[in-house]
């Protein structure tokens, strides 16, 4: 009994040691973003490898780098959970003998580092164009695996039958403490991250003890003759690519962007003509809008008398800069066709489009912009093009590019992870991770912010402009009838402030399961200026 007792607690001083030192060495370096995924460096199975992954994922500037990392991940993940689960093993079992526990969790190390990986880019994906779709689909195969995997560590036979409820409820319930201790340790002040990272790393250990034992001493297993292990590991691979498929078909119909402002004439109240920019993925067949002084914009150019050229979703995949270039020309020819300054409505990319304008231009006729569902703090990882030979996080893009093209099979599109609009966050990261949400001299702003983008957007600050917060999914505000009257009031000069109160907290338990940002000034592609490398404190900093 005192055997167990001792190594119960050396279970518990391992899981908390690891943390506190990754917390510390997070905080000396005031990378206060990445300090919420600290604690999952002891977490269980999958957990610890997704941590692992993409830290490599992002810091890795050349096949070498990556390959000497990844498998310096796999050996040293392998022996700590060896000693984890030898530290955790029930005393009233033997266990097996050392050298195969760590043969074994080498093996299951190698297994689970393969199989998260693409799981972990999608993550990276994530930070670079902000949406939480590539974050949720990174989160839930690892929801559905974590069962299978926690029993390949303790002993044969792990692939065949289903795990018990035991088993499944502790897994579950890791997910739901690492979520909440990512919050914690963001949100307590300073150096008091670190005393809260041990205190989660030995719950970590707590878990670890009884996931172990619910492993080891299973109840009635049921189907055991069936291989519910592989199943599992091919349904998790293949449910997120299908259901990317699915909401990525081809858009059929005459017009998959028309709100409200398009289809309705302006109250006399408002003094400015408008532009209203479709986001990515939006078609427009050549509809003149309701009111002669709106109109939509067209990434497809003006015809000669001045008018929008119908576009179809492919369009919407061209540069930034492009797009920005478009739009100055209809803004100048709308200004002097109505004699009104211009007011932009951009919805997705076409906030970024406006904001891309308006940071290139800075004498134009536009005096207000309102920006809908913006993508938040985007480029804080990046990938180099596809005939690059090195450059940081290379082979991360390699894997979405594999990814990219399955999904692409399956529902016929022609999505890329390089397509030009990516491109631009990628290569223009200084101003699309720091400027966005920032007030512009002479332009009245806000923005209309989904909650779900809380759960993208990396804790700290991250506007300085006013914002309206919506229950909602990324898209689609400018349909909303509620989000139709705001606007208005914001175009007839009204002051329209509304955040709510659950986005912080939504922020900070996003925060977790997000991938680590990469520094402005470490990557040459961004010719970094001086300011502080890894903490948000850039935010509306003057460039």
């Amino acid at each position: 009994m005192r055997s167990v007792n001792g190594r119960f607690v050396g279970l518990l001083v391992l899981t908390a040691v690891i943390p506190t030192l990754e917390t510390a060495l997070l905080n000396a370096l005031d990378f206060i973003g990445a300090v919420g995924f600290a604690q999952q460096s002891t977490a269980v199975w999958p957990y610890d490898s997704y941590h692992d992954m993409r830290w490599l994922l992002v810091y890795h500037n050349s096949w070498l780098v990556f390959g000497l990392g990844f498998a310096g991940a796999v050996l040293v993940r392998g022996l700590i959970s060896a000693v984890l689960v030898r530290l955790a093993w029930p005393g009233e079992v033997d266990c097996l003998p050392f050298p195969q526990l760590v043969l074994r969790n080498l093996m299951v190390a190698l297994l689970t580092a393969v199989i998260v990986s693409p799981f972990a880019a999608l993550a990276v994906a994530a930070a670079v164009v902000s949406l939480s779709w590539f974050l949720f689909a990174s989160l839930l195969p690892l929801l559905l695996l974590s069962p299978f995997l926690q029993r390949a560590s303790v002993g044969r036979g792990w692939w065949r039958g289903l795990p018990t409820a035991e088993l499944v409820g502790w897994s579950v319930l890791d997910f739901v403490i690492l979520t909440a201790a990512g919050a914690v340790i963001w949100r307590v002040p300073g150096y008091l991250s670190v005393v809260v990272a041990a205190a989660c790393g030995a719950v970590n250990g707590v878990l670890w003890n009884r996931t172990v034992r619910a492993a080891v001493l299973p109840s009635h297993v049921h189907w055991w003759r069936v291989p519910v292990a592989p199943l599992a590991i091919l349904m998790a691979i293949v449910v997120p690519l299908v259901a990317q498929g699915l909401t990525n078909q081809p858009v059929t119909g005459r017009n998959n962007f028309r709100p409200p402002v398009l289809s309705r004439p302006l109250p006399p109240s408002i003094p400015y003509a408008v532009i209203v920019l479709g986001g990515h993925d939006s078609a427009y067949d050549g509809r003149a809008a309701a009111d002669p002084a709106v109109q939509e914009f067209s990434y497809n150019g003006l015809t000669a008398r001045g008018e929008p050229l119908p576009y179809s979703t492919q369009t919407t995949h061209r540069s930034l800069e492009s797009s920005a270039d478009l739009l100055g020309d209809q803004v100048n020819r709308l200004h002097r066709r109505t004699g009104r300054p211009i007011a932009l409505l951009g919805e997705s990319e076409g906030a970024m489009v406006a904001r891309t304008y308006l940071d290139r231009v800075r004498d134009s006729p536009v005096k207000a912009l309102l920006m809908f569902s913006p993508l938040m703090r985007t480029g804080r990882a990046y990938y180099p093009p596809p005939e690059a030979a090195k450059g940081w996080g290379i082979a991360t893009g390699w894997q979405l590019r594999g990814i990219f093209a399955l999904v692409n099979l399956i529902s016929g599109a022609r999505d890329s992870p390089d397509e030009p609009f990516v491109r631009s966050l990628l290569d223009n990261a200084p101003f699309y991770r720091y400027q966005v949400l920032c007030p512009i001299p002479g332009v009245r702003v806000i923005a209309f912010l989904p909650t779900v983008s809380a759960a993208e957007t990396p804790p700290g600050p991250y506007t300085n402009v006013a914002v309206y917060q919506v229950p909602a999914l990324h898209g689609g505000l400018l349909g909303r009838p509620t989000v139709h009257d705001k606007l208005i009031e914001f175009l007839a000069g009204a002051n329209v402030n509304a955040p709510r109160g659950e986005y912080g907290i939504l922020q900070v338990l996003g925060a977790a399961w997000q991938a680590p940002t990469l520094p402005i000034t470490v990557n040459p592609v961004w010719k970094p200026s001086t300011g502080p490398a890894f903490s948000s404190g850039r935010l509306c900093q003057r460039r």
